[in-house]
C-alpha cells in the first residue's frame, strides 16, 4: 500500500508536468517541430546517462543483454519519440484541438488494454464511471466532426508505451536511459540535416533558444520518470483516470493564459469526464477502507 501510494503521487507529478508543457513550448514557437523532436530526444538522453551513471550509479549493461527487455525498450523508444513527432508537428501546425483529443481519447485506451492485456477488472461503480468518461469523449468527437487521425494516433502510442513499460519489467530510469540512447541516431540526423541543407529554424548564436532546447531534455525526461514509476505499482486503469489532469491544466492555460475559447462540447464534455472522475476516486476510498477494515 506504501508503494502504491507514492505510485499515485509520482502518477500525479507527471501528468501536472505534462499539463504545464504548453508554457514551455510556447517558448519555443519558431523553431520547427522535428528540430524540437531532435533536441528532446538528445537531450533526454544525455539527461537520463548523468542521471543514471553519476546519480544513481545504475549499470544499464545487464539490461542491454538481456533481449527479454530489450525487445520492449526497443519498441517503447520509437513509441514514445513517434508520440512526441505527431504531438509536436499538431501543436505547430494548427492541429491543438486534435492533439489535445488525443489526452482525453487516451485514460480510456488505458482502461481497454489494461482489462485486455493485463487482466485488470474493474467494480461496478467504476464501469459507470468509465461508461460516463466515454459519453464525454464521445461527445467531443462527434461535436469536432471528422475521424480523429491525429487523436487516436497520440492515443494509442501512449496507450501502448504504457503497456509494454509496464510488461519491460525495467525501472523507470534505466528504461528512459536506453530508450532515448537507442533512438539518438535519429536525433543527431535531425539536428544536423537541416543545417546543411540551410532549412533550419533557429541559428546556434541564438543563446536563449539553444538553452530552452537543452532544457527540453529533463523537461522531457522527468515527468516520463515519474510516470514510469507510477506504472510500476499502478494499475493502468487507475493511470489512465489520473491522466485527466494533464488536460485539465492545458485547458485553464488555454483559457486564462492564451485566452483560447471554450464551446459547449468542452462543457458537456468536461461535465461527463469530471462526473466519472468523482465517481471513480469514491470507489477506490471505498476500496481502501474495505482492505483497512479486513487488515484490522
Amino acid at each position: 500500500m506504501k508503494n502504491y501510494g507514492k505510485g499515485i503521487w509520482y502518477a500525479i507529478g507527471a501528468y501536472c508536468l505534462w499539463g504545464l508543457f504548453p508554457l514551455y513550448w510556447h517558448l519555443i514557437t519558431k523553431v520547427s517541430a522535428f528540430e524540437i523532436l531532435a533536441h528532446r530526444v538528445f537531450w533526454s538522453a544525455v539527461f537520463m546517462l548523468v542521471l543514471s551513471w553519476q546519480v544513481y550509479k545504475i549499470k544499464l549493461i545487464p539490461i542491454v543483454k538481456n533481449w527479454k527487455q530489450m525487445k520492449f525498450l526497443l519498441i517503447t523508444g520509437f513509441l514514445i519519440a513517434a508520440n512526441w513527432g505527431v504531438y509536436i508537428w499538431a501543436v505547430n501546425n494548427n492541429h491543438i484541438v486534435d492533439a489535445s483529443l488525443g489526452y482525453y481519447i487516451n485514460p480510456l485506451i488505458n482502461v481497454v488494454f489494461g482489462y485486455l492485456f493485463l487482466g485488470e477488472r474493474l467494480n461496478k461503480m467504476q464501469k459507470i464511471a468509465l461508461f460516463l468518461a466515454l459519453i464525454g469523449v464521445t461527445y467531443l468527437t462527434i461535436d469536432f466532426g471528422k475521424f480523429p487521425v491525429i487523436a487516436l494516433f497520440l492515443a494509442f502510442t501512449f496507450a501502448a508505451y504504457g503497456l509494454l513499460r509496464k510488461k519491460a519489467k525495467v525501472d523507470a530510469i534505466p528504461a528512459l536511459a536506453i530508450e532515448t540512447v537507442m533512438i539518438i541516431p535519429i536525433a543527431l540526423s535531425l539536428m544536423i540535416m537541416p543545417f546543411l541543407n540551410h532549412t533550419n529554424t533557429y541559428e546556434l548564436s541564438h543563446g536563449s533558444t539553444i538553452l530552452l532546447l537543452i532544457g527540453a531534455g529533463p523537461a522531457t525526461a522527468i515527468p516520463l520518470i515519474l510516470f514510469g514509476k507510477a506504472t510500476e505499482t499502478v494499475p493502468l486503469s487507475i493511470l489512465g483516470f489520473i491522466q485527466y489532469f494533464s488536460p485539465t491544466l492545458q485547458l485553464l492555460i488555454g483559457l486564462f493564459v492564451f485566452k483560447e475559447s471554450f464551446t459547449m462540447a468542452h462543457i458537456i464534455c468536461f461535465g461527463f469526464i469530471w462526473a466519472g472522475l468523482i465517481l471513480f476516486s469514491l470507489s477506490f476510498k471505498k476500496k481502501h477502507q474495505e482492505n483497512c477494515i479486513t487488515e484490522v
